[in-house]
């Protein structure tokens, strides 16, 4: 009880004159010797585009806790996740604008210079005033949602909400590499595929991509409650999933994949974090009128709004989802899609999983801050072997 009413945020009128008070003490308090520049090093772009948008400066707008119910973190390390390639390269910049909070981005309204990077690590350094479950010093990790200025900066200020005590026996860097992807993870499987401890096990469960950030963290959650996990991959990660646990393993690149799991007996579940064409047979591999679930991570509704604008692109995404659902229904199946969703709470629960020994953090390659394009033409060239993470403290620039 403590800890939901400690993230509780303050509201109307009388939040908004805190707000105000606190900015003007925050200003006055927050580290003097950063304060005097109000700039911080960063990755930032300035417009959307390839890796070349990438752009380095020590003069970043320094953050500001401007709502009472806020935390800034120092960053430690941070983590590269696939959303960051594709919001890099303009994908779902129309919602996200629509989302953004202006104090927090630009009065002006315009996004940029935008920092990318959703995971974070670190130490707090200063709380807003409705802030009693965390203080400054405090070890902390988070995923800090899209359309809020990101982590690869050497400050970010985030909801407590969102934030939630690191585990002890992770350094900052093993941390960093697992926020975005459990919470993205647990959305899927817990929040819409109504999975959890009680109900898990034996059940059969199917993960198309399980190599990555959210495959290694499924398996891992998966295997905890005691299901039967098959995944895919290709070859050379097999004796790595091997050790995460999973029961059954399948080479997409050997021959035909459909072919390959319809031999194998039906499934329970199946998390879908591969998207393309292999939908449109998948769902046959699912146990008929038996409750199954087939959740999908691949979604159009970004893609929708970016091409047909805020209303019509969440109308035609409605119609969708709604058509499938009903079309799958009438086959006994629940198909639902999953996306992020941002929860300090549920980063406790990962943390007492990580702290039981039952969830660890697969770092694939650490980088230094220095070398942050370097880690995104290596996230854009594929075939993850768990997480690329970037470690402030290897270097200042």
């Amino acid at each position: 009880m403590l800890h939901l009413a400690s993230r509780k945020v303050g509201s109307g009128l009388l939040s908004r004159i805190r707000a105000n008070v606190f900015e003007n003490v925050i200003c006055r308090k927050i580290s003097t010797s950063s304060r005097k520049q109000a700039v911080m090093p960063a990755w930032v772009i300035d417009r959307y585009g390839n890796n070349s948008m990438l752009r380095f400066t020590k003069n970043s707008m320094f953050p500001i806790i401007y709502y009472p119910n806020e935390v800034m973190i120092k960053v430690h390390a941070s983590s590269l996740n696939p959303i960051d390639i594709s919001m890099r390269n303009g994908y779902g910049a129309a919602a996200l604008k629509m989302k953004r909070d202006p104090l927090h981005i630009k009065a002006a309204g315009s996004e940029f210079p935008l920092i990318l990077g959703r995971d974070v690590s670190g130490v707090v350094m200063e709380t807003g005033l409705d802030v009693s479950y965390f203080k400054p010093g405090d070890e902390v990790w988070a995923a800090v949602p899209p359309w809020k200025q990101g982590t690869l900066a050497e400050f970010v200020v985030a909801s407590a909400n969102e934030v939630a005590h690191k585990p002890k026996a992770l350094s900052h860097s093993q941390a960093a590499a697992l926020p975005y992807v459990a919470l993205t993870t647990w959305s899927a499987l817990v929040n819409n595929g109504g999975l959890k401890k009680d109900n898990c096990k034996g059940k059969r469960v199917l993960i198309f991509g399980g190599s990555g950030g959210i495959g290694t963290f499924a398996i891992q959650l998966l295997k905890a409650w005691g299901a039967h996990v098959t995944t895919t991959c290709s070859e050379n990660a097999f004796s790595f999933l091997k050790d995460l646990g999973v029961d059954h393993v399948i080479n997409y690149k050997a021959q035909s994949l459909e072919k390959q799991l319809k031999d194998l007996e039906t499934f329970d579940f199946i998390l879908d974090n591969v998207g393309g064409q292999t939908e449109g047979w998948a769902l046959s591999l699912l146990k008929p009128w038996s409750g199954a679930t087939f959740i999908t991570l691949v979604t159009p509704f970004m893609i929708n709004t970016d091409r047909l604008g805020i209303a019509n692109g969440i109308a035609k995404s409605g119609i969708t989802l709604g058509s499938k659902i009903l079309k799958h229904l009438s086959q006994g199946i629940h198909y639902r899609w999953a996306i992020f969703t941002p929860s300090g709470p549920t980063l406790d629960k990962v943390t007492e999983l990580v702290d039981e020994g039952k969830i660890r953090p697969v770092v694939e390659q650490v980088f230094s801050f220095s070398e942050v394009p370097k880690a995104f033409l290596k996230m854009e060239g594929g075939h993850a072997r768990g997480k690329t993470v970037i470690d402030r403290s290897k270097e200042c620039l």
